[in-house]
């Protein structure tokens, strides 16, 4: 067998000849798919070339055959423009009438779900649009991507054109012509058409590698804790040390903690180049900032080992960092009222400054009492201390000394260092501060505080030809003092500062391969998770290592804009982010559905969706601020999941639907289980996006109760190789995880219908039965205590032995078991000892089963009939 990495053309003699005819053309001014119109009114100058593998790819074999085998279901557009520029906008036809979802950038990071019928419904910065095609039953896909140093994005255009623009993010980089500027694709299957499109791209193109080629990090099935909602800037040992305690004490063990944005050495330009920024509070405030050291800001360069473990280790005022983040937020009022009186004519502003001034050295006390009361900070803070028992090493040690679940430790940085990159002059890297220059591509996109901020006080980049240098010397620091990965954040400024290092293509390749070297070098190649990087460019260009990565905007507690049922609303969106955006991203990366609040008022509604999303489950609870009796539906005390086998997506009849404002679509997102699948449904509606507004906001007529149904077959079984047979099933049991039910069903059975509450949910968990004897069929359940109760069931299989039957279950979790069973057994054996049970007529089979630390919380249960 051919190496993976043969040319692509030496394997053509080893494929097979005969291949069906193409299924995409383009004549007389139409784009037709199997014979039916999906585009008409194709401007002269667009080209299309059905896809063949004429370029060398160093793709796994199984890939390029595959690409190969459905190369006649996709090909390339393109266009001839009469000038060059460096930013090309050119139609690519029309549609009206068709059904489309699609995926647009909404910020600059952040990308959603949009759906309409026509080419003019489409959004600014479309990142990729699937079309029904019932004519043929079938789906079409137009994904702009990558040619040369051009990146592009589809666009509305008048009279339902399909714009697509192509732009190179440098004036000095034009061009005037395209062969494969878009890639097109047909498939009678909407999830087949994600795989198959983005495996011709990764043969195509040949700068990333799909998630099935990668590993990992290994917290995708542990829980962990982020700082940010529990301190934002404020962050320092002592209290990160007190939050991983609160979780201990409350019965879970984190995995896996992330020391979020607050931890590194950052100032402003007319500050001390040497000195870190005081008293950041509220995120916003440090947008501005750019990093002056590599290492750990003095806050936690301070630390002295062992001061937590000793006996009499300070103790951690709780309330402390609420009060300062509620302070600032008190001087970040003032300071709006104050620009809003400028704003409106007023010219007097003594009593504003006078407010303001007060707030400022009322936070300034806090922070003093709080700096020298704290004798955990005993070390030498401004210099470089490289003593073992000092700084972020030392802390870090003595976290693992006192926690001993906690597996990983990572920390956040921004991908050019922090939110401004890097400070010229202040260390041995070559920086320069480059203005940000915005694609009007994103005039379309949402207001946001982090673009204007940055817009405000550019980008310290430094120089491409530095990536390597610069990302080794960040983590390679890192990886000796104990931390085991990152989170990279705020990845998308790289398109504000591309002019002089030749167009956003170019200088994106130069910094992931940058980052990506060194995430082999120094995190084992799997310890990172992407974020606030939800456009082409990434994954096209940056996911050739990294195969994590966030497919949601932030977890929003409440409205920033003010709304005070945004509490509510924002919730749902955040759902619809995330299912959507991992029927594209899923290809590239593990999808990461973000942390959440335990104690938030919607936390059970996440905790849900968490539940079944295949990823890691965190939460960024407040020191003392956790709902432990959720938490424990979603963990196990070992700081583990049940976590799915896949990612969790939307279900067929939800694709075209906005179950956002269509006041009727309930979002349903379905998964696997290793016995079973899993349906979500999800009242996400209330709110979404306004075009014309330029936000998402909410609607209040559409925050009502919604009907809807769910069936078996809503579960795409063959979308896994190992889950296919489950969907082979006669007969299935369904239990109701919410309302504590369950349904014999089969596929023939009328749906289930069901009626949701505003932010609310219903987990379906369905177990194929079997037949284990003349008499008996079985299924196990699993342990209801947990949300993803399919998910706790590890093996189970069934014996006869002359007239007595076996079955035997291995299950995780501590709890009610639940099972299906159409007789009572004769005995029960747990753990080899025999145990009451209870079954009853409707064929529950219910026993209680402990958590036995000492086997990891693993017990086998026995049934003899």
């Amino acid at each position: 067998m051919a190496p993976p990495n043969d040319p692509a053309n030496a394997l053509l003699t080893k494929l097979a000849p005969n291949r069906p005819g193409k299924h995409i053309g383009l004549s007389n001014g139409k784009l037709c798919v199997k014979g039916f119109p999906v585009l008409s009114d194709v401007p002269s100058n667009v080209s299309f070339t059905p896809f063949s593998l004429s370029k060398s790819s160093d793709a796994p074999l199984p890939v390029i055959q595959a690409v190969q085998a459905n190369s006649h279901k996709g090909g390339f557009l393109g266009f001839k423009a009469q000038e060059p520029s460096d930013r090309l906008m050119n139609s690519l036809g029309r549609f009206s009438g068709r059904d489309f979802v699609s995926i647009f950038r909404f910020k600059t990071w952040w990308s959603t779900q949009w759906v309409g019928n026509s080419g003019s419904d489409l959004q600014m910065e479309t990142q990729w649009v699937l079309l029904d095609v019932p004519e043929t039953t079938s789906y079409v896909m137009i994904i702009p991507i990558i040619e040369s140093s051009f990146r592009s994005a589809l666009h509305p255009g008048t009279d339902d054109h399909v714009m697509i623009c192509a732009e190179s993010g440098s004036t000095r980089l034009k061009a005037s012509s395209f062969d494969a500027i878009a890639y097109v694709h047909v498939s009678d299957n909407p999830y087949n058409i994600m795989k198959e499109a983005c495996s011709a791209l990764r043969v195509h193109l040949n700068t990333f590698r799909l998630l099935e080629e990668k590993q990992v990090p290994s917290l995708v099935d542990k829980f962990g804790w982020c700082t940010w909602d529990a301190f934002y800037l404020t962050v320092e040992p002592a209290g990160v040390w007190q939050g991983v305690k609160d979780f201990v004490d409350g019965g879970i063990s984190p995995r896996f903690l992330i020391i979020d944005d607050g931890w590194q050495s950052i100032n402003r330009d007319d500050e001390n180049p040497n000195e870190d920024s005081k008293n950041l509070v509220l995120g916003g405030e440090q947008m501005t900032a750019r990093l002056h050291r590599l290492d750990e800001s003095e806050k936690f360069r301070k630390y002295k080992g062992g001061s937590l473990l000793a006996p009499n280790a300070p103790s951690f005022d709780i309330k402390r960092p609420k009060m300062l983040i509620n302070k600032a937020i008190e001087l970040e009022h003032a300071n709006k009222a104050r620009d809003k009186a400028i704003r409106s004519g007023v010219t007097d502003l003594f009593e504003f400054d006078s407010k303001i001034n007060n707030l400022k050295k009322e936070l300034e006390e806090m922070f003093g009492g709080e700096e020298s009361g704290n004798s955990v900070n005993e070390g030498c803070g401004r210099c470089s201390c490289k003593a073992d028992n000092y700084g972020m090493k030392a802390f870090t040690r003595d976290l693992r000394t006192r926690f001993k679940g906690l597996d990983d430790i990572w920390v956040w940085h921004a991908l050019c260092g922090a939110w401004g990159g890097v400070r010229p002059g202040t260390t041995h890297l070559n920086s320069k501060i480059i203005p940000c220059n915005l694609s009007p591509g994103l005039d379309g996109t949402m207001d946001d505080l982090a673009v204007v901020k940055i817009v405000e006080g550019g980008i310290g980049l430094v120089h491409p030809s530095q990536a390597d240098d610069f990302y080794d010397s960040m983590y390679s620091y890192l990886a000796q003092a104990g931390i085991t990965g990152v989170k990279v954040d705020v990845i998308h400024t790289l398109e504000y500062v591309s002019e002089e290092y030749g167009g956003r293509v170019e200088l994106g390749k130069a910094y992931y391969k940058g980052l990506s070297n060194s995430l082999k070098k120094n995190f084992k190649g799997t310890g990172l998770i992407s974020s606030m990087q939800q456009c082409n460019d990434f994954f096209f260009l940056g996911t050739r290592q990294i195969s994590m990565g966030r497919v949601g905007d932030d977890f929003w507690f409440q409205d920033p804009n003010g709304d005070p049922n945004g509490v509510y609303w924002l919730q749902g969106v955040h759902m619809i982010h995330c299912s959507y955006n991992s029927l594209w991203m899923g290809q590239f990366i593990q999808p990461d559905w973000d942390m959440f609040q335990s104690d938030h008022c919607c936390a059970k509604f996440h905790a849900g969706s968490r539940a079944i999303c295949g990823g890691p489950v965190y939460v960024s609870d407040s020191v003392g601020g956790h709902d432990f009796d959720l938490l424990k539906q979603l963990v196990y005390p070992d700081g583990t999941i049940p976590r799915c086998q896949h990612f969790a997506l939307p279900t067929r009849d939800c694709l075209f639907r906005n179950p956002l404002f269509d006041k009727k679509t309930i979002l349903k997102i379905w998964n696997f289980n290793k016995y079973g699948g899993v349906i979500g449904a999800f009242n996400c509606q209330g709110s979404g996006w306004d075009m014309k507004e330029r936000r998402i906001k909410g609607y209040a007529e559409c925050y009502k109760p919604v009907s809807g149904t769910v069936h078996v077959t809503d579960i795409e079984w063959d979308q896994n190789a190992e889950a296919a047979h489950l969907g082979e099933a006669e007969e299935y049991i369904v239990y109701l995880s919410q309302a504590d039910k369950i349904h014999l069903v089969t596929p023939k059975s009328e749906a289930i219908k069901i009626t949701l509450q505003p932010s609310s949910f219903e987990l379906f968990n369905f177990v194929p039965i079997k037949k284990v004897g003349p008499d008996i069929k079985f299924a196990p359940v699993g342990i209801t205590d947990m949300f993803n109760n399919g998910g706790t069931i590890r093996e189970w299989a069934h014996s006869e032995s002359g007239p007595e039957i076996r079955v035997k279950v291995e299950v995780k979790g501590g709890g009610n078991f639940l099972a299906y069973s159409t007789g009572s057994p004769k005995k029960c054996y747990l753990n080899g000892a025999e145990v009451a049970f209870e079954w009853m007529p409707d064929g529950k089979l219910i026993l209680n089963v402990p958590w036995i630390e000492e086997a990891g919380g693993i017990s086998n249960v026995a049934f003899l009939f």
